[in-house]
């Protein structure tokens, strides 16, 4: 047992010293390869620089070139004898002179040319090279007085200067020119450790030739065959015999016309391989160290081997007690004062600590963090207790409550205040419902629940119906006052259920059915559970009543105020069922969108209105059909293509038809409603706000949505007659849309007083029952002459009245 746990001791020893010896030997690859990556980096982010700094080193060079030519030059048109040989014209002294002046300055070619640069006397026969060089040389003369270029000059690269001979006004011109040769490569070399390369050739149909170089003949050869003239760029970078080279071109000569006057470019060019280089000297440091640093690594790895194993061996089992639930026994080692003792240590206090996690996870288990109520688990538990506890003849209550409006506070003013506002919903809670033994509890997302251990479905209901008094007082947090609302069931025991599980879950479902009504607080009825299997068996027929041609189109008309004219209609969907009559559009619509069956229903409402809306048009009835939208079309992004495939189907311009939305539609997810509603209206549909002013962010989307009509809703109208506030809504509506260039719908006109308002306050279209119910599709064209009729004697009437 014993040689069993040395080897273990030696195979662990051994394993630590192989993983720091290979962690030393990566941190060591790393470092080379960061480092030369780093120097990579550099050069190739300083080489541009030095290449541009190299360019103006060589053209300083050839200024200076330039200018001690010129100057030799000067010196040559000043001198007096050569000045007396020109005046008498003596060919032979002139040559001389030229001569003597240029092999002291190293030019090998001079002339002297007449006023108008023509060749007098020359040190050289290449007369035709000649001209064309003096040709470039006399345009710039002629602006500067005198010129300086660099150009071709029998294939050669030659760099020459043009000065005038004066006495005291220009008697003629004295041109000197001397070939670039190696000082100049050598000069850039010893100045800016750059190379330089010339390159020339006399048209653009000959391939580069080199004319000197600092480097080898081969590498230069290679450097002119590459890209270096790629436009736009700093520098290229050329690969030369397996080595990076960076390169800056510099035009001397771009040449013109004419085999001798041709190009010559200096290449400026430096090794980026060389540069990235370590030096030989730290290459060896470098070595050395790395050496040095694996043998202190090893030695110190096994002696830390040999100081770990044999501890973390007395951990090992300790670790084991803790596993095996021992949290008694205390941890040995915790006296050293090195690392194995700080483990020990650790492993103590994580002894200690277990206990107390275990304690934690029991509070978390039946607590809510947040706001430190018991959460759904300990709630059900203390139903269960408390209707086993009961005593005979007493009941219990559940009180099921889910917040109004939480979601839009939470994606207006973000998550955080939400969690502030369930908070301060917690507190008011405690305030408001609990008595001594009662208990509030959160049981996730807004919903909350309240058990009344003892009382009676009246008791629970008069303490929802307090619940629902203190939520009509807003709540202030940080800066924000919200208004918040809550739906809120009552279930009790045994009145409504025979156990806890039944109990909770009927209370939840007054609570949903109180939501759906926005009826506050609802005491639970079994008729609940029959209408919620009523509405589900409801769902599957509605599914089969498209196929089965069970739905009607019915429109109800929209008129013009001012002229009382026929302007439009709005579509709306009836159901005519086999068993059960005429369904009203309440019992099926809302669980239709809840569902997402509301898209079948939208496409089958567009279908009808468009076919009705072509028969309308050929009969001379040129309207403008409503089509409501839900939130769940609107987040279709299929829908524009679906609109545009019936409007072909059916020969009708997409103008045809006004797109009615809510603006609630728009608030459970903008972005996607908002994109929607753009590619419909850029299709050319008209859109519309309905029930305007019953949302929650009215003004805010108002100038971001893309619509062209309002409508206000019937309960703003409806009383404007009796009702001075309503009143002035409408007419505060009416003003901000015409302001904003849109046309206003009033909703709701059930009286011809309310029409007469309307129409003082400029309104421009109504829609209610004073002028016509919603009527099938089929019967709005004999409704519309009989409106016609009835208006015409109505004017009839008024006119005899006037008589």
């Amino acid at each position: 047992m014993n040689s069993l746990r040395l080897r273990l001791q030696r195979s662990m020893g051994a394993r630590l010293v192989a993983l720091f010896l290979g962690l030393l030997l990566a941190v060591q690859v790393a470092s080379f390869a960061a480092l030369r990556a780093s120097l990579s980096d550099h050069a190739h982010s300083v080489l541009p620089e030095r290449l541009e700094v190299g360019e103006r080193v060589l053209q300083s060079l050839l200024d200076q070139r330039a200018h001690k030519l010129i100057e030799g030059a000067r010196l040559l048109a000043a001198d007096y004898g050569f000045r007396e040989a020109l005046g008498s014209n003596d060919a032979e002294t002139i040559v001389s002179a030229l001569s003597n002046h240029g092999s002291r300055l190293g030019a090998t070619d001079a002339a002297l040319l007449s006023t108008d640069f023509h060749v007098r006397s020359s040190t050289t026969q290449r007369r035709k090279d000649l001209e064309l060089l003096i040709g470039r040389l006399a345009r710039e003369a002629s602006r500067t007085g005198q010129a300086s270029t660099v150009a071709l000059l029998a294939g050669m690269p030659y760099q020459a200067v043009l000065v005038p001979v004066k006495a005291p006004v220009t008697v003629g011109w004295v041109m000197m020119a001397f070939p670039l040769d190696s000082r100049l490569a050598s000069d850039m070399l010893s100045l800016s450790t750059l190379n330089v390369t010339l390159l020339s050739r006399e048209s653009a149909r000959e391939p580069w030739s080199v004319g000197l170089t600092s480097l080898t003949q081969d590498r230069a050869t290679s450097l002119a065959g590459g890209p270096w003239a790629a436009p736009a760029k700093r520098m290229a970078s050329i690969d030369v015999h397996g080595e990076e080279f960076g390169v800056r071109p510099k035009w001397l000569s771009r040449g013109e016309a004419g085999a001798a006057d041709g190009a010559v470019v200096a290449l400026l060019s430096l090794s980026v391989d060389e540069a990235v280089r370590l030096p030989a000297d730290l290459q060896l440091a470098l070595l050395g160290i790395t050496l040095l640093g694996f043998g202190a690594v090893g030695l110190g790895s096994v002696y830390a081997a040999r100081r770990v194993t044999l501890p973390i061996q007395s951990l090992a089992g300790a670790a084991e007690r803790l596993g095996a639930g021992d949290f008694v026994t205390p941890i040995g080692g915790t006296k050293r004062r090195d690392e194995i003792g700080d483990l020990a240590k650790s492993f103590e206090r994580m002894r200690v600590d277990v206990a107390q996690k275990q304690q934690q996870v029991q509070q978390l288990a039946y607590w809510d963090s947040l706001t430190g109520l018991p959460n759904r688990v300990q709630f059900r538990q203390a139903v269960h207790d408390a209707i086993a506890g009961a005593a005979p003849g007493t009941s219990v209550s559940v009180i099921m409550l889910d917040l109004d409006r939480f979601k839009y506070v939470n994606d207006a003013l973000g998550y955080h205040f939400g969690d502030l506002l369930l908070a301060r919903v917690a507190e008011r809670l405690n305030q408001q419902a609990v008595r001594d033994g009662d208990m509030v509890a959160r049981l996730g997302g807004d919903e909350f629940a309240v058990l009344l251990r003892s009382g009676d479905s009246a008791l629970g209901l008069a303490v929802a119906q307090r619940i629902e008094r203190s939520f009509a007082a807003p709540l202030a947090l940080d800066e924000h006052t919200v208004d918040i609302g809550a739906s809120i069931g009552v279930a009790s025991w045994p009145q409504h259920a025979a156990d806890a599980n039944v109990l909770v879950n009927r209370a939840e479902l007054a609570m949903y059915s109180a939501k759906r009504r926005s009826s506050g607080a609802l005491l639970y009825d079994p008729s609940i559970d029959v209408a919620s299997a009523q509405t589900l068996s409801l769902l599957t027929e509605l599914r089969q009543a498209v196929d089965r041609d069970e739905l009607r189109l019915y429109l109800q008309p929209k008129l013009a105020l001012d002229s009382g004219k026929l302007v439009g209609a709005e579509a709306l969907v009836r159901w005519q069922h086999p068993e059960r009559g005429l369904v009203p559009p309440l019992q099926f619509i809302p669980f239709a969108e809840q569902t997402g069956f509301i898209r079948v229903l939208t496409i089958w409402i567009f279908g009808e209105a468009a076919r009705h809306g072509r028969t309308l048009h050929d009969l001379g009835l040129d309207l403008t059909i409503s089509v409501n939208l839900s939130t769940r079309d609107l987040l279709d992004a299929d829908l524009p293509q679906k609109f545009e495939l019936l409007l072909a189907k059916h020969a009708m311009p997409a103008r045809a038809f006004c797109l009615e939305i809510t603006e609630s539609a728009i608030m459970d997810e903008p972005q996607r409603a908002l994109a929607t509603l753009d590619r419909l209206s850029a299709a050319g549909f008209k859109l519309s706000i309905d029930d305007f002013g019953t949302g929650y962010s009215s003004l805010a989307y108002l100038k971001r949505l893309p619509v062209d009509e309002l409508k206000i809703d019937q309960s703003f109208v409806r009383n404007m007659k009796t009702d001075a506030s309503d009143a002035m809504i409408v007419r505060s509506t009416i003003d901000l849309a015409h302001n904003l260039g849109l046309t206003v719908v009033a909703e709701g006109v059930e009286t011809a007083q309310v029409w007469d308002l309307l129409r003082d306050l400029r309104c421009d279209q109504a829609q209610g029952y004073h002028m016509g119910r919603p009527m099938p599709a089929s019967e709005l064209a004999d409704w519309s002459e009989r409106w016609l009729g009835r208006q015409h004697q109505l004017k009839s009437e008024a006119a005899m009245r006037l008589h």
